[in-house]
């Protein structure tokens, strides 16, 4: 072997520091937005209070995860004070608690509804885009019929058919967010499958499964990315909109949008029953919002 021929482990460092640089780049994209490493700490401070929730709390029996919450009517309506950071409300429950305990359910709710709308809507776009003709049609048009309902209308529509649950909110929410992720993976997939090396992988015979799944699938992951930390704000929020209006989680569950319909009754006395979890809605999707922000730059990607 000559001294001049490079060696497999020669090519295996180079490719390292190609992916390492490459991967400096993309972070360097990421901190040139200032409001994508805000959004970026905000989700992980409300990841962290979601995890470590039981322990945070001051009070967790007024959550009532434990069965029926506890209620002290002799402490109900007290502002917010030492004792209790967010006030209490019409049972004498500390809002501070429930508020905690509301960031599970919400990022649980989130996490449910993307993860059924993205099984759902990734391989139906998938299939449309890499097969077309008659298939890519009919799957197309029904997606058509579901974008052209606004989601929230939809949503309100399936959650009135079902009986108002946590649950329900969650499949109600779930089927009718798949359309957007079909439409995307479908417009991604018609490109990515041009490219030259979806050819070749045709060309040797390599089946419509292994092509899709390996050759087109990992290359469409960054818009979809994208789009899943943006939508999971969206989603927070119409399931918040449901509670609100009676049609997601049923009290005494500590769901943001439940709190701020019960503390509506309330207002302007007791402002603090509604204005927290309120608060906390509105951080959330800020937080998401900047994060799919940021990871748009990082990826360099655009998202309709």
């Amino acid at each position: 072997m000559s001294d001049t021929e490079p060696t497999t482990s020669d090519a295996s460092t180079s490719t390292l520091a190609r992916q390492l640089e490459d991967l400096d780049r993309v972070v360097y994209r990421f901190r040139q937005n200032p409001m994508s490493v805000i959004g970026l700490g905000i989700i992980l401070a409300f990841i962290l209070i979601a995890i470590f929730a039981p322990w945070i709390a001051p009070y967790p029996s007024d959550a009532g995860y434990a069965g029926e919450p506890a209620v002290h009517y002799d402490q109900k309506f007290e502002p917010p004070s030492a004792e209790h950071l967010f006030g209490t409300d019409q049972a004498g429950r500390d809002v501070f608690s429930r508020v905690l305990f509301g960031t599970q359910l919400s990022l649980k709710i989130g996490a449910v509804v993307l993860a059924a709308a993205v099984s759902i809507g990734v391989p139906i776009g998938l299939a449309a885009g890499y097969f077309g003709g008659r298939i890519g049609m009919v799957l197309m048009r029904i997606t058509d019929v579901f974008l052209s309902v606004p989601p929230l209308v939809l949503a309100l529509s399936v959650s009135v058919a079902l009986e108002p649950s946590l649950t329900n909110a969650m499949l109600a929410i779930g089927a009718v967010w798949w359309p957007w992720y079909a439409r995307l993976t479908y417009g991604e997939v018609l490109s990515v499958k041009k490219e030259t090396y979806v050819e070749a992988s045709r060309g040797v015979g390599a089946s419509s499964v292994r092509t899709i799944f390996r050759d087109i699938l990992p290359n469409v992951l960054a818009p979809i990315t994208v789009k899943m930390s943006l939508d999971m704000g969206y989603a927070i929020l119409v399931a918040s909109a449901l509670g609100f209006l009676g049609l997601g989680a049923q009290p005494p569950t500590p769901e943001w949008g439940t709190m701020v319909s019960q503390g509506r009754d309330y207002l302007p006395a007791q402002w603090w029953y509604s204005t927290f979890p309120g608060l906390a809605i509105f951080l959330i999707v800020l937080g998401f919002n900047f994060l799919g922000d940021g990871l748009r730059d990082m990826f360099d990607v655009e998202v309709q």
